[in-house]
């Protein structure tokens, strides 16, 4: 009798075994079928993302957890998971804020109730309210050693009434700016806990908007991220809807009348660019981790989206996407409850200031080191050409190598004139060669006939005639022929354009003009400038994407807009030299000229010139 007793009091009293969460949860979760698709017995493996975040509750030297989600990420069952444990392992106050009291009781009875109902551990531990002598309610939950209180953000009471260890603050992008007059509701939770030396509070919420205050939040932390290994190479990479530089990660195919196709979507290696398949994509998952990407002080930030999740299918994120790309106001949730990401009412263009204050000095009119591929973009005006002249490198990486203006009336042909000598010009290499233009774009929108006019002067391969089109779905669309005889049929070798698709290339350029040097050098894309003057970053800068009646459209910020103009059409005389689908050998090809002595080509020349007879010289 003794003994039975003494045993009894040992389990009452003894300390609870060393888990952390996930592991307490692995070993005592029950999924209830009102609350999950998959009820029984809870696997951290099947989302193996969530178990850094749920172990980080037991990490002594972390007091403030952010985390930012998709929807449907299983944020909800960290939660439950976390209180859980706290019920049953390591007792203390706990304080669940939802975004409305609505929501605080909704929580109550159809997350936390068949928890405690279903899961044996806790069965015994928290009173049912409908008991006779329960002092619980269905906001007020004790338990020994503890209790658990739900209220909505917008209740000043609920937040200030009792200490508090543990504070979860649910959904915090829909909190109120103010929780009636008593201020901001997460800081009134936050203070609850100022008499707890261990206590955690922790943030959840999918972002919204610029003013997010998951985002914010997650800023202030050592920013994890969750990286996984490619099966075919063993690339660790962030899984991305487009990576910084604006590159699609997640691709899928187009049938013959360009018909989007979802069930052909693949997740693309950022590291040797196999197609990788749901299958593969669960893989990575499984064996990913959690890295920090800033410095650590006492705050842990956590944030994934639905490329991640092993329910989501890759089709599915993709139809969904082709279904609200047209659509601001629906594409904004889904670039919320999927990407996880804030969304940008309007697409902003990169400070100027930033851009001109990274501006470096090499001499311009010399092609740098890196700069291998060497085009221009002409921008005409009733009074003027402008010209900048771009050299292209590997991954994407540029160099301006000058700007030009050529001034007069384009009607009179004076600045045309001064093109014909631009394309004759040759540039001096950094590494001893020298190039001329390899290709110039040029707009064809003003004074169209003359343009057309100078471009018949010159063969395909070295000047093309462009018009930008805002909407089009690719950056080079199929050449356009102009010359048309008057019984209608078009000349063999006729005049031709070529469409661009320039709001696909101002968000490309303004991805890279955001890029930051790196320790190891420039990302891919990375956009570098001479000392030139502020007007130019101004002009580079000057527009914007703005939603205006329910369509995205990129609005002049200012009146002068021709630098961006011309480096989006030397961006696509790259792309029609075929600069995206350069292997290594053709850069390296282009990296022998440009180390071809100057002295041996002008030798060369001479040679030529001597042969020539009556002094013509080519």
């Amino acid at each position: 009798m003794t003994d039975g007793i003494v045993e009894e009091l040992w389990s009452t009293y003894s300390p609870p075994p060393e888990l952390t969460v996930s592991e307490w949860a692995d070993k005592y979760r029950v999924l209830s079928p009102e609350s999950s698709a998959e009820p029984g017995r809870w696997m951290t493996e099947r989302a193996e993302y969530l178990r850094g975040i749920m172990d980080v509750f037991n990490d002594p030297y972390v007091e403030d957890i952010v985390y930012i989600s998709h929807a449907q990420s299983g944020k909800t069952e960290i939660i439950n998971n976390v209180i859980g444990y706290i019920i049953d392992q390591d007792s203390a106050p706990v304080l669940l804020v939802q975004p409305t009291d609505t929501m605080a009781n909704a929580w109550s009875k159809d997350r936390l109730a068949p928890m405690l109902r279903d899961t044996p551990a806790l069965r015994n531990k928290v009173q049912d309210p409908r008991s006779r002598n329960s002092e619980n309610t269905t906001l007020h939950k004790l338990f020994p050693g503890g209790h658990v209180t739900i209220c909505g953000s917008n209740s000043p009471s609920g937040l200030a009434m009792r200490p508090i260890r543990f504070v979860f603050c649910d959904e915090v992008d829909r909190y109120p700016a103010s929780a009636g007059t008593e201020g901001d509701p997460v800081m009134l939770a936050f203070k609850r806990t100022k008499n707890f030396w261990n206590r955690k509070r922790a943030l959840f919420s999918t972002p919204t908007d610029q003013n997010s205050r998951i985002w914010k939040a997650y800023l202030e932390t050592d920013q994890r991220k969750f990286y996984c290994p490619c099966p075919k190479c063993g690339k660790e990479q962030l899984l991305l809807w487009k990576d910084e530089t604006g590159n699609h990660r997640v691709k899928w195919n187009k049938d013959k009348n360009g018909k989007h196709l979802p069930d052909t979507a693949y997740y693309e290696c950022v590291g040797c660019g196999s197609k990788l398949y749901d299958q593969d994509r669960i893989w990575m998952v499984r064996n990913g981790q959690w890295k920090a990407t800033a410095p650590f002080d006492g705050k842990a930030g956590f944030w994934i989206n639905e490329l991640y999740s092993p329910w989501s299918p890759l089709s599915g994120i993709v139809r969904e996407f082709i279904e609200v790309k047209n659509d601001p106001q629906r594409l904004k949730v889904w670039v919320n409850t999927t990407l996880a990401e804030f969304f940008e009412e309007r697409g902003e263009s990169p400070p100027w200031e930033r851009i001109f204050m990274r501006r470096e000095q090499y001499p311009k009119g010399i092609i740098p080191k890196g700069g291998l591929l060497l085009v221009a973009g002409a921008d005409v005006q009733k009074d003027r050409i402008e010209v900048e002249i771009v050299a292209y490198g590997r991954k994407r990486e540029s160099w301006s190598v000058d700007y030009r203006i050529f001034s007069g009336d384009v009607a009179t042909g004076g600045p045309f004139k001064m093109m014909d000598e631009l394309l004759n010009e040759t540039f001096e290499h950094e590494s001893g060669g020298s190039a001329q233009i390899r290709m110039l774009a040029v707009d064809s929108g003003y004074a169209t006939q003359e343009v057309y006019n100078w471009v018949r002067k010159y063969p395909a391969n070295r000047v093309m005639a462009i018009k930008g089109q805002d909407s089009m779905s690719a950056m080079v669309g199929t050449p356009k022929q102009v010359d048309i005889m008057i019984d209608g049929k078009k000349f063999k070798r006729g005049m031709k354009y070529w469409p661009l698709g320039v709001g696909l290339m101002k968000s490309e350029l303004y991805g890279f003009l955001r890029l930051e040097p790196e320790a190891e050098g420039f990302p891919p894309g990375y956009c570098h400038f001479p000392d030139y003057e502020e007007e130019f970053y101004k002009q580079l800068t000057a527009e914007s994407l703005r939603i205006i009646n329910r369509r995205f459209m990129w609005n002049k910020d200012r009146d002068r807009n021709e630098a961006l103009d011309c480096r989006n059409y030397a961006r696509a005389a790259a792309a029609v030299m075929g600069m995206d689908v350069f292997h290594e050998d053709t850069w390296q090809k282009l990296e022998d000229v440009m180390r071809t002595k100057i002295e041996n080509r002008v030798k060369t020349n001479q040679k030529k010139q001597k042969i020539m007879s009556k002094g013509i010289k080519i």
